[in-house]
Order: C-alpha cells, then sequence, then structure tokens
C-alpha cells in the first residue's frame, strides 16, 4: 500500500462520532531516580520526582481517538470517589461525552498504579504496579441502566468499540445487547477481548482483535509463527461468526482474516520503551477506519504504523494524524512492488479519492540521473505515479541476450526506493499496451531519446493526456554499459578480474 494512498485514507476518517463501552479505569505514574537498594530490604528505592495520571482501559481508548480527532462518547462506570471524579475531570478536558458514565457509591474506580524508577540516566522502567480494583460484574440494575445508555447513545455513532478488561463491567448480557442492538441499527461492533472471557461473549461482532496471549488462551496452543497466528484468526473467525479476526502479535506485527483476506502486517524494527496502549491504539484506528468504511487491509496498515510509534513513546500519550501521516513515508519499499490485480484495485482506489494517475515505463537498466529527473518529473504531472518496468525477458528482446545488466526485482526495488515512485509493476509483453486498456492512467509520460511514444493511441483513445518529457544530456543506460566494458577492456587486471 502507497504512502500516498495511506496519507489520503486519514484524511477519509473525517471526524465521526464513536460510541466506546467499557471498563474506565485511571493510570497514575510515580517517577523518579531508582539508582540504590534499600538498607532495609533488598529492594530499589525509588526518589519520587513527578506524580501524573492519565486515562486507562476504555479511557485511554476514548483519549487515543480524541487525538485522532474523533468525536467520542463512552458507556461505563467509575466510584463516587476522588480517582473517579480525577478520571472524569480528565475526560472532560479531552472533550469527551459522559452521560453514559455511572458513579457508583458501593464500587471503588479501577486504578493502575504504576512506579517508574531511572537508572544511570536510562530509559525509565516499570519497577511495579499496584491495581486498585474490583472486578465483580455489575449489579443487574446497573447492567440494565448501562444497556439504557448503549440505546440512547448509539443512534448518533459510526460504530460501537468495546473495550473488555474483565474489570466487571462488560458482562455477557450487557456485550450481547450491544452487539445485537449495534447490529440491527447497522453499525459496526469493534472489540478488544479480555482472555478472561469466553471468546462465544462477543459472538456476531464485526471485528474481534485478541492479543497473542488471549488468542493462545482461546486456542489452546502457543502462536509462534505466523501461519499459527493465522491458523488460529481462521478459527476464530468460523467459531465467533465474525466479519474479521484480528490477532495482535507486538513485534510480529497483525495476523488478521475475513471472508475474503487474509494474511500478516508486518512491523519495521523499533525502539520499543513501552508496551502499555498499543492494543487500544489499534481498537481506537481499526475503529476509525470501520467508520469510515475503509478495507479492513488499509485500516491494518494505518493501526500497525500508529500502534508502532506509540510503543516508542512511554506511558499512553496519543497520537496525531499528522504523526501517522509521516510514519507512512518510512513504508517498506517492497510494498510499493505490486501485480497487475492488486495495481488495479489501488489505481481504483485512488480513483475513488480524487487522486490523478500518472503512467511510465521502461527498462531501466543501471538506474541513472537520466532516470531520477524523468520520474520526478513525471511525478510532478499528478498525484500517483506507477512505473512498469521491463522484466528480464522482455528487455533481452529489446537489447539483446547481454541485457539487463541489473535483475528485474533489483531494479524494481530500487525505483520503489524513490520517494517520488508509488508503484512498480514487472511487465512481459512487448509492449506497455495491456497495462494501459487495464489501468487507464490520467497521463502517459515517456522520456529518453525514443520518438515513438508506444501507447499514445490506447491512452489518447479513452480521454487520456499523452506527454514527453526531455532527456538528460550525454546520459544513456547504453553509453554507461559501453564506457564500463570499455574502461575494463583496457584495464591491465582484466583478465585476472574475469
Amino acid at each position: 500500500m502507497s504512502a500516498n494512498l495511506l496519507a489520503n485514507a486519514l484524511q477519509r476518517w473525517g471526524h465521526p462520532r464513536l460510541l466506546v463501552l467499557g471498563d474506565l479505569m485511571l493510570d497514575r505514574y510515580t517517577i523518579g531516580d531508582a539508582e540504590r537498594v534499600s538498607p532495609e530490604a533488598p529492594v530499589l528505592v525509588l526518589r519520587s520526582q513527578s506524580d501524573d495520571v492519565r486515562p486507562g482501559g476504555a479511557a485511554n481508548v476514548a483519549s487515543f481517538l480524541r487525538g485522532l480527532e474523533a468525536e467520542v462518547s463512552v458507556v461505563g462506570v467509575v466510584g463516587n470517589d476522588g480517582d473517579g471524579r480525577t478520571l472524569r475531570r480528565l475526560l472532560n478536558d479531552l472533550g469527551v461525552e459522559q452521560r453514559g458514565v455511572v458513579a457508583l457509591d458501593d464500587r471503588p474506580t479501577t486504578v493502575k498504579q504504576r512506579f517508574v524508577g531511572r537508572s544511570a540516566h536510562k530509559q525509565p522502567q516499570q519497577l511495579l504496579r499496584v491495581d486498585h480494583e474490583c472486578c465483580d460484574p455489575l449489579p443487574a440494575e446497573i447492567e440494565q441502566e448501562l444497556q439504557r445508555e448503549v440505546r440512547a447513545q448509539l443512534g448518533g455513532c459510526a460504530a460501537l468499540l468495546i473495550s473488555d478488561y474483565a474489570k466487571g463491567v462488560c458482562t455477557p448480557a450487557l456485550v450481547r445487547y450491544a452487539i445485537d442492538f449495534a447490529w440491527r441499527s447497522g453499525i459496526p461492533v469493534l472489540v478488544d477481548p479480555s482472555r478472561e472471557s469466553d471468546a462465544a461473549k462477543y459472538t456476531g461482532a464485526t471485528v474481534i482483535a485478541p492479543n497473542r496471549l488471549a488468542a493462545e488462551v482461546w486456542s489452546g496452543r502457543a502462536l509462534h509463527g505466523s501461519e499459527a497466528a493465522l491458523a488460529a484468526a481462521d478459527e476464530f473467525l468460523r467459531r465467533l461468526q465474525v466479519a474479521s479476526v484480528v490477532v495482535t502479535l507486538d513485534r510480529d506485527g497483525l495476523a488478521f482474516a475475513a471472508e475474503a483476506d487474509r494474511g500478516i502486517v508486518a512491523c519495521r524494527p523499533r525502539t520499543i520503551c513501552d508496551v502499555t496502549g498499543a492494543g487500544d491504539m489499534v481498537l481506537a484506528v481499526l475503529g476509525l477506519s470501520s467508520a469510515a468504511q475503509l478495507p479492513l487491509r488499509d485500516g491494518l496498515e494505518l493501526a500497525n504504523a500508529a500502534a508502532g510509534l506509540e510503543v516508542e513513546r512511554f506511558g499512553v500519550e496519543p497520537v496525531t494524524r499528522a504523526e501517522i501521516a509521516a510514519e507512512l513515508k518510512g513504508l517498506r519499499h517492497d510494498d510499493k512492488v505490486v501485480p497487475l490485480d492488486r495495481l488495479q484495485q489501488l489505481v481504483h482506489a485512488h480513483r475513488q479519492a480524487g487522486l490523478s494517475v500518472v503512467f511510465t515505463n521502461g527498462c531501466f537498466d543501471l538506474l541513472h540521473v537520466g532516470h531520477v529527473t524523468l520520474l520526478q518529473e513525471a511525478a510532478a504531472l499528478g498525484d500517483i505515479l506507477v512505473v512498469a518496468i521491463n522484466s528480464d525477458s522482455s528487455v533481452r528482446k529489446l537489447k539483446g541476450p547481454e541485457r539487463p545488466v541489473i535483475h528485474e526485482q533489483d531494479r524494481a526495488r530500487m525505483l520503489a526506493a524513490l520517494g517520488c515512485v508509488d508503484h512498480v509493476i514487472v511487465f512481459d509483453d512487448d509492449t506497455p499496451h495491456r497495462l494501459l486498456h487495464a489501468l487507464r492512467p490520467d497521463v502517459l509520460v515517456k522520456g529518453g531519446t525514443t520518438t515513438e511514444i508506444v501507447g499514445r493511441e490506447v491512452a489518447e483513445a479513452y480521454g487520456g493526456r499523452v506527454v514527453r518529457l526531455g532527456a538528460t544530456s550525454e546520459i544513456s543506460t547504453t553509453r554507461l554499459v559501453d564506457r564500463i566494458r570499455s574502461t575494463e577492456s583496457a584495464s591491465p587486471c582484466a583478465e585476472a578480474v574475469r
């Protein structure tokens, strides 16, 4: 998936309202230096320097959504205590609608207290976490009150997100009611489930996104490797009657299965600071993408990028759309090299987004400054640049048995590494006619020294524009090859090299 297309998908998110149902928590942090051992016991001494409070659990999902410019309502419970008032103040400051939050006198607000220490000016590390909570299922009367809140607020929302941390709010009856009511209302439901719950509780959801541990518990086997994760996703897809399953695999990316698609969305190597909040970020981004009716694979690419940014920072901090867009520019170059069927889908998506497509083709053997200049000028003629390169067998027909110098896959990867290039395709035909008929680019570009623009008649027949760009003076692949060969034959070491 091209960075341009994914960045455009960010704009398609808009600013929908989403409803978050689940376990609202308060995260407390005590941060300081931990550079000595106590004389009283073999424990570290934390010299406190600062304290911080942040939304946690389902409240963190709401916080992430607000950071991504969505409107948010929440349904859940807090205690009628100081921590509950603090959490509600934080949500109010974020602009989160809280009419669905019920304050209980006989139940404390769930609080995770983290003690974080630095040593020798290194990255801070969690030393201890203390949880203050009641995990008993909600009483029937509160469960029914939350059902009424779901029914009252869901009508104005584009998606329902269920964040289940097994703290007693997401009872089977409440989850069943929420999923069924959303289904009848035509609203997608996305679930970040608890491994401590029976998976059947989430039957009928649109997307369910268990982490690796939850998937292992539900499947009864360890998930080592992508094929095992995909097999588990397929199993849950059948068993739970959901539209899609996404298994989050931390540094191994995301494994997903849907009726018409399955695969792995890989992570790029990162320096991981803190994995807290990564699952919440995946849920938030998938929820926004589902509300915008983006294809699942596009949503997963965006969620993967956002979660990667989240684990590179300490604690739970919102990620912005601008940060995700910047991250997308670092997508793997191999993602740009695609077969024709996938390229047709991408070009169609570009057109749906109002983007214009520029097409150019050639051998691109021994990539040089003339090629780069051509591609930069071609890219400036539209929004998306597609480069078609002749396969090795096709080059041999055109240039002779000693060409190409560089293998087709290596040529494709070098072109994909250029920022001005969005998609690369390798083709075997003598002409690009078949590609032009299939893709119908808005602009056909040709450069170099040839006088004929092959494919002109095809492009002009469907109303495309044809543009000739000038060649860079005195530079061509053939001349470079001839120069290298003449230099090699003149060298006294030529025979030794051979």
